[in-house]
């Protein structure tokens, strides 16, 4: 197995420097996320609060009616631990006006509707508070590409998105979430009984060798299984992120002009700022 271990005091500091000077930078004094209750969020809005004060992070509990219980009461001890400035913004009713009129139960179809209604009402909130969205997305979620395309992908920095999953929980340990957030099963809370490990189909102990194996070390499959992992589990995993890559780049643009942007024009996001 590969040691995923970081200098969690450096990796600590590194991460709270860079969601103040990506929010600085950017012109804002204040960010905004939605809290889900799980550790992702945890993780990010406590390093925020860490990095901006509590008075400058405002988070967003967005339930619909299958969300968990106990989401939304993590959502409030986050709150509670962090003291920051947290709305409860219910939206069912919103949701299940579209979903009647499409006549659907495809739980993915509805999964992505769901969080890309919450990710416009963190952005409209955004516009509200002056802050930017920060996301809390992980790098072996967004390698995977399980995550929702302009839902919970959509942010204006990814503070975690470097992490693998299982250095996200040893990180949470480290700032001290709370134990009741570590230990739970990871879940998107689509709908109920979800659990990332179970959609995926390995827990995340294992996603996180193979995705190291082949992102940082450039291994070929066959040499990865050679470490001992499942063939068809890393073939399933390796075939996921490619089929997923498209959303990790910028949408194609057709080059017409002398300066195409994705193509040309490559300034950075936060030039003359």
């Amino acid at each position: 197995m590969v040691d995923l271990s970081l200098n969690w005091n450096i990796t600590e500091k590194f991460i709270e420097k860079f969601i103040e000077e990506e929010t600085k930078s950017n012109g804002f004094k204040h960010v905004i996320l939605g809290i889900s209750g799980g550790i992702d969020s945890a993780v990010v809005a406590k390093l925020a609060v860490k990095a901006l004060g509590k008075e400058n992070v405002f988070g967003l509990i967005l339930p619909y009616k299958l969300s968990s219980k106990e989401s939304l009461e993590d959502g409030l001890l986050v709150q509670r631990e962090l003291g920051i400035y947290l709305e409860t913004i219910e939206i069912t009713e919103m949701a299940d006006a579209y979903i009647s009129k499409i006549n659907t139960d495809e739980k993915v179809r509805i999964g992505n509707l769901l969080a890309r209604i919450r990710m416009s009402i963190i952005f409209d909130k955004a516009r509200e508070f002056d802050a930017v969205v920060l996301g809390t997305s992980n790098k072996s979620e967004i390698m995977l590409g399980y995550t929702t395309w302009y839902g919970d992908m959509a942010c204006g920095m990814y503070p975690i998105g470097d992490l693998y999953k299982t250095q996200v929980f040893k990180l949470a340990e480290h700032i001290g979430v709370p134990k009741k957030i570590i230990d739970k099963k990871p879940s998107a809370d689509l709908w109920p009984g979800q659990t990332d490990e179970d959609e995926l189909g390995c827990p995340y102990s294992i996603i996180d060798q193979v995705l190291y194996l082949f992102l940082e070390e450039r291994m070929t499959e066959e040499e990865i299984v050679s470490y001992g992992f499942e063939k068809d589990k890393v073939a399933k995993l390796l075939k996921r992120h490619f089929n997923t890559q498209f959303k990790r780049t910028f949408p194609p643009v057709c080059k017409i002009s002398q300066r195409t942007l994705g193509h040309d024009f490559l300034y950075p996001h936060d030039l003359f700022k």
